[in-house]
């Protein structure tokens, strides 16, 4: 076999492959030597069948299967000798001259084809000692919980019907229809056809539930607010809008209820402290989950920047085409236009390519680390994912598990998120970390903001 390299550009490269005919008919021979004792040809008794007539009947078909073998074995063949790793499946062009492969075909010609392909870079990797990370710390204040508590306790308490002639009062919870306008035009995620809301819960934006104080069941109000310039979308920040409500029903609380020691032992704990307890512990695992998901962002964002090479085009457009089909289903779901979003679509590909790089070289980076620092995902971890996973569709259990069973690659795919983690994890470990006091609303606005960032619309699975 003959290799002339004819590209060598950046990460791209194009082979010249000769494989001799004489190759082939070795080849072949071997193949037809292999068919002569199976082969059941009338006229002849198994295993007699002379060469010149299996090569005959079979000759050409056989040809071609050996053709196809010799290119699959010479291309891999050359990476390993080349000691290069293809990014994807490599491109083979055989030509498209009928004569010259019918030649090949017939045993009197060589097999000639281009290849081509992009190399995966060498990742030299940085070192994570240099590396700096803010750990989220915050301290649950005893408010905080009494607040969790008492909103818990209005969500959950009997309610009753207050009938038809009902007017809305504090501590009501109320069904509504709205739709959200700034400067007359609905917005994005501010109407709903039927949401619930409790008066007094603080759960909508400053000064809209108290607006509703005193309007009868099926009345309507335009009530008016101004989001607060913290406010976690930062489009909406600081803006004011007028919401167009309609009171659906209205329920007043059932007047036997309180926040104490029954209550608390409705929900099959021992007393109040109990309850404040569960509350404080709940509270403590999202902000620790929330804490690990900042350091998370910090730790890819310090290894896209301290990792520049350029990364395989063909990756990126496979990346960038399953983000950007998300993209428009999203927007056309929504019935809306990229100018609705304050955008362009040349603007939105530009964003969304720019993610796709990003992704593909921190899925390059974080597949050295671990190959390199032997991180591996147990089959134990690998089955506590499929569990996970399945148990988010209740009542369709069976058949995502089935899904997953029948798909190899998805169920692989269950791997990758853990090997992230476990990397990052790793890295965390070598990085200096820095406690940094904040409050849960801070910390609420970073993950926010960190989204936003990358924001993607999400993949829906079956």
């Amino acid at each position: 076999m003959q290799v002339t390299e004819t590209l060598n550009e950046g990460l791209k490269r194009k082979l010249s492959v000769t494989i001799p005919a004489t190759d082939l008919e070795s080849r072949l021979k071997a193949r037809l030597d292999d068919l002569k004792d199976r082969a059941q040809i009338k006229g002849f008794r198994p295993g007699k069948v002379p060469m010149s007539h299996l090569r005959k009947t079979y000759g050409r078909s056989v040809m071609s299967e050996v053709m196809q073998e010799a290119i699959n074995t010479g291309v891999q063949d050359a990476l390993t000798e080349r000691e290069e790793r293809a990014a994807t499946q490599p491109k083979i062009d055989i030509g498209e001259d009928q004569t010259a492969l019918n030649n090949v075909l017939e045993g009197n010609a060589d097999l000639a084809f281009e290849v081509d392909y992009e190399v995966l870079p060498s990742v030299d990797l940085a070192d994570f000692k240099k590396i700096a990370v803010d750990r989220p710390v915050v301290d649950i204040a005893d408010a905080d919980v009494e607040k969790e508590m008492q909103r818990f306790y209005l969500s959950n308490r009997p309610y009753e019907d207050k009938g038809e002639d009902a007017v809305v009062a504090d501590g009501d919870r109320l069904g509504l229809s709205f739709v959200g306008k700034i400067d007359g035009e609905p917005f994005e995620g501010g109407s709903s056809d039927h949401a619930h809301l409790i008066v007094g819960s603080g759960e909508f934006i400053p000064g809209f539930e108290e607006q509703l104080v005193g309007v009868k069941k099926g009345g309507t109000k335009a009530v008016e607010v101004t989001f607060p310039e913290d406010y976690a979308n930062a489009d909406l920040a600081g803006k004011k809008a007028v919401f167009d409500v309609t009171v659906l029903h209205i329920d007043g609380p059932s007047a036997d209820t309180a926040l104490n020691d029954e209550f608390a032992k409705s929900l099959g704990l021992e007393d109040l402290a109990a309850f404040a307890a569960a509350i404080r512990e709940q509270m403590g695992t999202a902000i620790d989950s929330m804490a690990r998901q900042r350091v998370k962002r910090q730790i890819l964002d310090a290894l896209d920047e301290m990792h520049k090479f350029e990364v395989p085009s063909a990756l990126v457009d496979a990346e960038f085409d399953t983000i950007w089909e998300r993209v428009v289903h999203e927007v056309e779901h929504h019935g809306r236009s990229f100018e609705d979003e304050g955008t362009t679509e040349e603007k939105a590909k530009e964003q969304y390519r720019k993610i796709a790089e990003r992704r593909v070289r921190l899925g390059l980076v974080i597949a050295e680390i671990g190959n390199e620092n032997k991180v591996e995902v147990s089959e134990e971890e690998h089955q506590q994912a499929l569990v996970a996973e399945v148990r988010r569709f209740p009542g369709q259990e069976q058949q995502v598990y089935d899904y997953y069973r029948k798909n190899p690659n998805a169920l692989a795919g269950l791997r990758a998120p853990i090997f992230e983690n476990k990397v990052v994890d790793f890295v965390a470990e070598l990085a200096k970390k820095a406690d940094k006091k904040m409050t849960r609303e801070e910390l609420s606005r970073l993950i926010q903001q960190d989204e936003e960032d990358n924001e993607i619309p999400e993949e829906h699975h079956h």
